[in-house]
């Protein structure tokens, strides 16, 4: 069964999950952890990863479950087709989103000339060498494109290589 995406009202991406579940159709709004500043305190909410999208893995045939669900607006189109997002993708973001759990989130300390991996991203795959660091943002040489770029090593996931 392939995945729809679905637009919500703006903040309701939780409720039109919750509708949809209520009416047992599979429904994916992936999730983020974000450290959020009240006036006396920090609190961890969840928040969705995109803003007014939720996926639903449904057959073409029962499209139209999803109407009436509080906070439904739309299905999204591409080329005049609803869009669909694969299985393989879906996996990648619960993969991502899984990565960067609090419990799993690993300390490394990166010195400049440090030989590193990056994990994720853009460059993903690429390896280089750390030529110099302000808190958490890496300076990296990348000999392979023979460029240079910074990474925020708190959003970024880099593994620093051994024998380097």
């Amino acid at each position: 069964m392939p995945w729809f995406v679905l637009y919500t009202k703006s903040r309701s991406e939780k409720l039109v999950a919750d509708g949809l579940r209520k009416r047992n159709i599979e429904v994916y709004c992936p999730l983020r952890l974000v450290k959020r500043k009240w006036s006396d305190r920090y609190k961890i909410v969840e928040e969705p990863l995109f803003r007014s999208y939720c996926f639903v893995n449904l057959e073409e045939n029962e499209r139209s479950r999803v109407f009436g669900v509080p906070g439904f607006v739309r299905y999204l189109f591409w080329l005049n087709k609803p869009a669909i997002v694969r299985q393989e993708e879906i996996d990648l973001i619960k993969n991502m989103l899984n990565d960067f759990e609090h419990d799993s989130l690993e300390i490394h300390r990166f010195d400049v000339s440090d030989k590193v991996r990056i994990d994720s991203g853009a460059f993903m795959h690429h390896q280089g060498e750390i030529v110099s660091r302000q808190g958490k943002k890496l300076y990296l040489y990348l000999e392979s494109l023979g460029i240079s770029i910074s990474v925020d090593s708190s959003k970024t996931k880099i593994e620093k290589l051994k024998n380097g």
